[in-house]
């Protein structure tokens, strides 16, 4: 064997022995990945109690302990249920209203190429705007209320969830659809029968990514004009100084992004259910 072969072989052995750890790494059962998780979580805030004081000033990063003190208080006292609500109100409808008119444009725009390229140019110029700088129109048109920070959450959700949906309806199999319009499958068949469910990964993904952007348009309307929701905490604790309730008003809006995030993914694996997955 010569020494190229032998280099060739140890290769392939190194390459087939990562691939073994990473299947078995990938393997690993849920309750053991929920306790590393778990751990990393520990970890990360052993670093930050350990940084604070020492490394960094306490007052740049507070430190765990001040804003679980801070976040124990405000539920203790009751004081952060109102402004929870605000802000998981004013982020699911602007949520919803966003994704079912991302889903709707993007199936429309996807079935029907002409409508695709009459508007492309105007969907895409829209679409490189900084959502956020509309805050101030939305507040001059819909006023200081809930409503404003709907439609900055609604903005900000609808051009994800249309881009992935577009491409999911462009991604169907036109075998497949050829094939039932040779059995005389009516449009309302083809597009629930074919195009919805084989474009559903693509649109979930869209909606994945999308709920962390509702979040953020709700809590940026809040920072701008509101007198309550956890934006309004935000900016309320950073004008006085309090570092633990910056922290905080985050920890909880973190919180709630990954509670949205879980409940879409249930929602996905209760529709994807039909699919089987071949290895």
């Amino acid at each position: 064997m010569s020494q190229d072969d032998i280099g060739a072989a140890a290769i392939d052995e190194i390459e087939t022995a990562a691939g073994d750890s990473e299947a078995g790494l990938g393997s690993v059962s849920r309750p053991v990945m929920l306790v590393l998780q778990i751990l990393v979580g520990f970890a990360f805030m052993a670093v930050w109690y350990a940084s604070s004081g020492t490394l960094v000033d306490s007052f740049m990063i507070s430190d765990p302990v001040a804003v679980a003190r801070k976040t124990y208080g405000w539920f203790a006292s009751g004081e952060i249920y109102e402004h929870m609500w605000a802000t998981i109100y004013a982020t699911i409808i602007g949520f919803v209203i966003g994704s079912l008119a991302g889903i709707v444009g993007g199936v429309m725009l996807g079935l029907s190429p002409f409508l695709s390229r009459l508007l492309n140019p105007y969907i895409w110029a829209f679409n490189a705007l900084p959502k956020v700088a509309l805050a101030p129109l939305f507040i001059l048109w819909f006023g200081l209320g809930i409503e404003s920070k709907i439609a900055l959450a609604a903005v900000l959700v609808v051009f994800i969830v249309f881009v992935n949906t577009f491409a999911g309806v462009r991604e169907v199999d036109h075998d497949l659809v050829d094939s039932l319009k040779l059995m005389k499958a009516s449009r309302w068949q083809l597009l629930t029968k074919v195009v919805l469910p084989s474009a559903t990964s693509w649109i979930f993904v869209g909606l994945k990514t999308a709920v962390p952007y509702a979040v953020i348009g709700t809590i940026i309307g809040e920072l701008i004009a509101a007198n309550k929701g956890l934006g309004y905490l935000v900016q309320k604790a950073g004008s006085e100084f309090d570092t633990a309730g910056v922290f905080a008003a985050l920890v909880v809006i973190a919180i709630i992004a990954v509670i949205i995030n879980e409940l879409v993914g249930l929602l996905q694996s209760r529709l994807e259910n039909w699919k089987v997955v071949s290895r």
